[in-house]
């Protein structure tokens, strides 16, 4: 898909900002209110806009704990890392999971209320998985920075 100067501006704002009015688009941009609104619609349409959400602060919630922990698989066969995946697509604590290459098979990013709860997401994901030979965990000390953001050049 190519994008033009306009669809740029319009994703890097709704990166900032995704509560942005079409108006406050529309003047950013020159556009029409309609013809931002058609542009937003093909840009979702076209999955360049994949969700609109709202970003929390995960301490603020009860999930003072973050972790990056990578996975090494016993058996690298597709059906088994379809397993992983959906295994870690379904817990609610893994926040992002990435299929990686290098001494590791996935690198996982989760959040937990202490060690202990980070201890039982441990069993659930991995313990309990005949399939993953080991994991290695980094705790957060701090968040520095977060967001899904990409950059797109204008």
């Amino acid at each position: 898909m190519t994008l033009d100067a306009c669809d740029r501006l319009i994703l890097n704002t709704l990166q900032k900002n995704a509560r942005i009015g079409l108006e406050s688009l529309a003047a950013d941009t020159g556009l029409s209110v309609a013809s931002v609104q058609r542009r937003v619609r093909r840009l979702r349409d076209d999955g360049v806009i994949t969700a609109e959400i709202a970003v929390l602060n995960p301490a603020k919630v009860g999930q003072a704990m973050t972790f990056v922990v990578m996975v090494e698989l016993e058996h690298e066969r597709l059906d088994q890392i379809e397993t992983f995946t959906r295994r870690a697509e379904a817990e609610p604590h893994v926040q992002q999971c990435y299929y990686v290459t290098g001494g590791a098979d996935f690198c996982l990013i989760c959040t937990a209320q202490d060690m202990e709860d980070f201890e039982a997401l441990t069993h659930r994901l991995f313990f309990e998985s005949a399939n993953v030979r080991r994991f290695r965990t980094s705790v957060v000390m701090g968040r520095k920075k977060v967001g899904l953001g990409v950059h797109i050049p204008e």
